[in-house]
């Protein structure tokens, strides 16, 4: 696989596991390459159970991917989530020792480095620090700090926590694959970027992703992240209680939900009945539509009352803090018939389906503009920009090195100050640091 020129998001579900190979055309759009996928054997809830199982489900995905794409994986982005995730708000300062000088991205990383170090909960680990707003001397509601002046430099933060033991689990898994794992990002974060529009960020929007484990939700106010929350339902729960309602196997209860289910018991009526196969030579089973929906309907009111609660936390109901675009649905889940009129009956906020076509490139497969795929096409993107900034800034060092070469054979070979070599310098996220370190546990946990 050429690097710099593909790109590769893998989304491991509950359900499913994808692998997609993608790169950016020229009119920015992304272009899919390759897809994969495959049945989800060793995870529950968006987390890790049994090691072999998933390692076989990522190989068997990425190996249909490379079979679509006539490409090699290498290194791939992927997606956290789980019930072990939580978020929380921060504020946090520092002193600047010369407040003469402008503020440059060292002050940023500095403060961001200080949140870093926060205390957690035993077998917990920060993974994202996300700057909200920053202050400078007193001056609220900045929201780039870079080249201004001042000696105090504040900010909000949303932080991301998870336990380390699942997201190292994650990494094995990618590693004894044989890929490379070229970051981690949360899950909504990802999906966000692939249905949402800079308008509804910062008009105010919620993104509910119906997962098969798990729900998850992101909050954005003013064009930034708010709130993050994991809930640990999702569409197997709901098949599930058909499974126990109906007295039949899974497998069938996942058919009559898909083909049949309803969020809303009105719609059917009572004469309306689908029979179901017997097992080994038994009689058929009758199922009225208005029973299957009504099961339906109690388990998705209860999912979405959570998610609601949540987005009640945040503090919606504030005028200040009101979420003008409402609800964004996506995931597998979200396409589940009436689903968005029963959302808007218990929440009240305009509700939509996202999809992830707005960012495709025109000639795309529909199968991957489905909720479906929201995720992964998420994960996708977040590679393609990722290996973009590697590219920007390897080209930037290569410029300033030939240019130091032209100044030396301009001065007879005469040094240079050393500090010109660093006129630039990657600037590294604190997740990216991160990344490095889980990285380098995974090489010497052998």
């Amino acid at each position: 696989m050429k690097q710099g020129k593909y790109s590769v998001g893998l989304d491991i579900g509950t359900t499913k596991i994808v692998a997609i190979i993608g790169k950016e055309n020229e009119y920015g759009k992304i272009e899919i390459l390759g897809i994969g996928k495959s049945k989800s054997l060793g995870v529950h809830r968006g987390v890790v159970n049994n090691i072999t199982q998933t390692i076989q489900s990522i190989q068997q995905a990425v190996e249909q991917a490379e079979n679509n794409s006539g490409l090699k994986i290498g290194s791939v982005v992927v997606g956290i989530a789980g019930q072990h995730i939580r978020s929380l708000q921060h504020s946090d300062y520092i002193t600047r020792s010369n407040s003469e000088e402008v503020i440059n991205e060292d002050d940023l990383d500095k403060l961001c480095n200080q949140v870093y170090k926060l205390i957690m909960l035993p077998g917990e680990e920060i993974i994202h620090v996300l700057p909200q707003e920053y202050k400078v001397d007193g001056q609220a509601e900045i929201k780039e700090p870079i080249g201004m002046y001042g000696g105090r430099l504040e900010a909000n933060f949303h932080v991301v926590v998870g336990q380390v033991s699942s997201i190292k689990n994650v990494g094995r898994c990618i590693k004894s694959a044989g890929l490379d794992l070229g970051s981690i990002t949360l899950e909504p974060l990802a999906s966000a970027n692939a249905v949402l529009s800079q308008e509804e960020k910062e008009a105010g929007v919620a993104l509910i992703d119906i997962g098969g484990g798990t729900t998850d939700l992101a909050i954005f106010k003013d064009g930034i992240i708010r709130h993050t929350a994991v809930i640990p339902f999702g569409g197997n729960v709901i098949t599930e209680d058909i499974k126990e309602g109906c007295s039949i196997i899974e497998k069938q209860a996942e058919l009559l939900k898909i083909k049949f289910g309803s969020a809303w018991p009105g719609e059917n009526k009572d004469n309306e009945i689908v029979s179901i196969p017997g097992l080994r030579g038994r009689e058929p089973k009758e199922i009225t539509l208005k029973n299957l929906s009504k099961i339906i309907h109690a388990r998705v009111v209860e999912i979405v009352e959570q998610v609601y609660v949540e987005i009640k936390n945040y503090g919606h109901d504030d005028q200040k803090k009101k979420l003008i675009a409402g609800i964004v649905l996506t995931g597998g889940g979200s396409q589940l018939k009436h689903l968005k009129q029963l959302v808007e009956y218990i929440t009240g906020m305009d509700t939509r389906i996202g999809y992830p076509n707005e960012h495709l490139a025109g000639d795309s497969d529909e199968e991957i503009a489905s909720p479906l795929y929201a995720t992964a096409v998420g994960l996708l993107m977040n590679a393609l920009k990722t290996q973009a900034k590697k590219e920007a800034f390897q080209q930037e060092e290569q410029e300033i090195a030939s240019a130091m070469g032209e100044k030396s054979m301009n001065t007879n070979d005469v040094d240079t100050a050393p500090t010109t070599t660093t006129v630039t310098r990657e600037r590294k996220s604190i997740f990216d640091k991160w990344s490095d370190k889980l990285k380098d546990f995974l090489d010497n946990a052998e």
